[in-house]
């Protein structure tokens, strides 16, 4: 970089997070570091995000037509003026020298394409056991992979602008795996670091229903990326916690053959610790932190999600032998088409 603090463009990608959005918005504009511009890129909400953001004082871009998250954070980077580019989600408050400690990093190695914040172990806004248990594994799960990554978390991603024009834009046909796909890409000629000291908190998913939909679905759509990979990019989807999610799936279907006959118990039980094994060291963490009684609710909240997601990998690898778009899906080049079909 050319100076000691280039300008710094702050992209927040929203629909309908006017719940959260001051308080991701007053968290941008608090930040340690300048120069910094922050623009709030609105897929065409339909609640008061767009009123949030102009009473805030923040300049909003509209999308025109909703089109997802991938197109709102191309619309971003098209109009932000800074050398560095800071995608951060509009229901997350970064802690307030995030964006300092992010350019930082980008500043210490030429080879950091990307840095990709963490999550607080708290809540911005308390809700459930569900968002509790979820944002405990991911506090977890972040904080454990520190450091060079395969993969990329866009809920706080700082890049250089210049490598986001090399890279080329997130693939607007992908609602739900568009960091995946770009991760591939950008892991092909940089490094991909995440941080703790880039830290924002999230408000999590708060019911049962949006959380294993939204796993299921990841999960499934992201088989045909592991499969050009050969291989899974580590943290949350490694061999040992994929075995754990399998696990769990098959302690799930085998448990009315308890009901049948007795010792047909034994057959989930012995799933059901194979998947709690997997994972001893976040249950640890979560019983120092929380106790036991909500390690209880998070080891069966955990186990369900992990069932979930195994089932989601079952579809999704059933959908990669029948279907040929499916299989294409993350094609190399399909973002620069997808881009140019786009209205």
């Amino acid at each position: 970089m050319n100076r000691k603090h280039p300008l710094v463009s702050v992209v927040i990608p929203n629909y309908n997070y006017g719940r959260a959005l001051e308080l991701c918005l007053r968290a941008a504009l608090t930040q340690t570091y300048e120069p910094l511009e922050v623009l709030l890129v609105d897929d065409c909400s339909t609640d008061d995000s767009v009123a949030v953001a102009e009473a805030c004082g923040v300049r909003v871009i509209s999308t025109g037509v909703n089109s997802g998250v991938a197109t709102t954070r191309n619309t971003g980077a098209a109009h932000a003026r800074g050398e560095i580019v800071v995608f951060v989600d509009s229901d997350v408050a970064m802690e307030p020298d995030a964006i300092a400690n992010a350019v930082a990093l980008l500043d210490s190695d030429p080879r950091i394409g990307a840095v990709c914040g963490t999550y607080d172990a708290e809540p911005l806004i308390r809700d459930s056991l569900i968002e509790e248990y979820r944002c405990l594994h991911q506090f977890y799960w972040l904080a454990e992979t520190e450091g060079r990554i395969g993969t990329l978390h866009t809920a706080i991603c700082a890049m250089p602008a210049r490598v986001f024009a090399e890279i080329g834009p997130f693939n607007p046909r992908l609602r739900h795996t568009e960091d995946g796909d770009y991760a591939a890409r950008i892991c092909r000629s940089y490094e991909v670091h995440s941080s703790t000291a880039v830290r924002g908190r999230h408000d999590h998913d708060d019911t049962w229903r949006v959380v294993l939909r939204k796993v299921f679905h990841r999960t499934r759509l992201h088989i045909p990326l592991y499969v050009r990979r050969g291989d899974l990019p580590g943290g949350i989807a490694t061999g040992p916690r994929a075995g754990a999610s399998i696990a769990a799936l098959l302690a799930l279907i085998t448990l009315p053959l308890g009901l049948i006959a007795a010792p047909w118990l034994l057959v989930p039980a012995a799933l059901l610790a194979l998947t709690l094994l997997a994972d001893t060291a976040l249950y640890r963490f979560v019983l120092r932190r929380r106790g036991p009684l909500f390690a209880a609710y998070f080891a069966f909240a955990h186990t369900v999600v992990n069932a979930v997601i195994a089932a989601g990998a079952g579809v999704g690898a059933l959908q990669w032998l029948v279907s040929r778009r499916f299989r294409r899906l993350y094609e190399p080049g399909a973002h620069l088409a997808a881009v140019r079909a786009t209205p």
